[in-house]
């Protein structure tokens, strides 16, 4: 395992996320096929595709939740291929999920405050925040950047899944993340919702980079400068957005003849 110096030595000029021949096979069935792909520091991209395609299951390759069968995983220059996902979280990468992961019983301040303590050094204190703790200072500044300010002291059980959605986002920006994956974020929520989520998504700091997986065309064409096609578990095409959606085949494939330009 590398140093924290070698880290940072590596990271200066490597890309963010780097894949190469990643495969990931289900007993006989190959959810991933020699699946390579390079995203620089503080790129969004877009990873789309119909169901069954291999989204998320390269997501969960790159998180460690399910480690490739073979092919290599690179984070900023260092080989996570075999770490486990709290190794990869350390380093500073976040994931968001379909199904939401939130404690309802809690305030969204306070759900925000334990993932700013969970990713710090003093994570296992037993000792109650100050009113000055920097972190709740920090769950705060996030509380407002996915624009939750006046829910902060809600349960988050009372929330509406298009706010639950949006917390979700705050968790992942805890602790200084300098990559995230974000698992359909749009899904379920209503026109007003998503047009909230697209300026929440195209506000976030221009160094923390991003890979959507999303079904909502409208949104995802809208955050990213590039995206990848994917079809039954490989790559199928590559562009930036206007590529993508002019693309014969794409429109063939995925959106349909009658697909209208954004």
């Amino acid at each position: 395992m590398q140093s924290a110096a070698e880290r940072l030595s590596a990271a200066g000029t490597a890309n963010a996320l780097e894949l190469r021949g990643v495969s990931r096979l289900f007993g006989a069935l190959a959810a991933l096929s020699d699946v390579t792909m390079s995203v620089k520091p503080g790129e969004r991209r877009a990873v789309l595709g119909s169901n069954g395609a291999g989204k998320t299951t390269l997501f969960n390759c790159v998180t460690g939740d399910f480690p490739p069968t073979s092919g290599t995983v690179r984070f900023f220059g260092e080989d996570v291929t075999h770490f486990p996902p709290h190794e990869r979280i350390r380093r500073g990468l976040r994931r968001t999920y379909q199904i939401s992961q939130l404690f309802g019983g809690l305030s969204v301040v306070d759900n925000v405050y334990l993932a700013c303590r969970g990713v710090s050094r003093g994570r296992f204190s037993l000792i109650r925040p100050r009113r000055n703790d920097a972190l709740m200072q920090s769950a705060l500044d996030l509380v407002n950047a996915v624009h939750l300010t006046d829910f902060k002291d809600m349960l988050v059980s009372e929330l509406s899944y298009g706010q639950q959605r949006q917390l979700e986002i705050a968790l992942a920006l805890s602790g200084a993340p300098r990559f995230i994956l974000f698992d359909e974020p749009a899904a379920g929520l209503s026109p007003t919702e998503r047009s909230e989520l697209i300026e929440i998504l195209t506000s976030m700091p221009a160094h923390i980079g991003y890979i959507i997986i999303e079904h909502d065309m409208d949104v995802a064409l809208r955050v990213v400068e590039s995206v990848t096609m994917m079809h039954n578990g490989a790559i199928f095409k590559e562009g930036n957005p206007a590529e993508i959606e002019s693309d014969p085949e794409v429109q063939e494939l995925y959106l349909g003849g009658g697909h209208v330009r954004l």
